[in-house]
């Protein structure tokens, strides 16, 4: 409602609906397949850890920024060690 009001978006109103949708896919995918990867939260972390970054770069201290940025890429190593783990044991 308050976008509607305003009659403008801006980058803060666009980044809780990419965490919102990807909420809404991991909830689809769980009652699609009856099973839940444990990827798909870790993926919504990466989006919440780069939603925080870019809104508060500016006002933050460089050093704050770097530990982000490899907070995502600790989760992202994790995300692709769980896919590779489910990938061997599937085959």
């Amino acid at each position: 409602m308050t976008i509607y009001r305003l009659g403008t978006i801006l980058l803060t109103d666009i980044l809780p609906i990419i965490l919102y949708l990807g909420v809404i896919v991991m909830v689809t995918v769980y009652y699609a397949k009856r099973n839940s990867l444990f990827v798909y939260p870790i993926f919504i972390a990466i989006t919440t850890v780069g939603r925080l970054a870019v809104l508060q770069g500016r006002e933050m201290a460089p050093e704050n920024i770097l530990i982000e940025a490899a907070a995502i890429l600790l989760l992202s190593l994790s995300a692709l060690v769980i896919m590779w783990a489910i990938g061997k044991q599937s085959v």
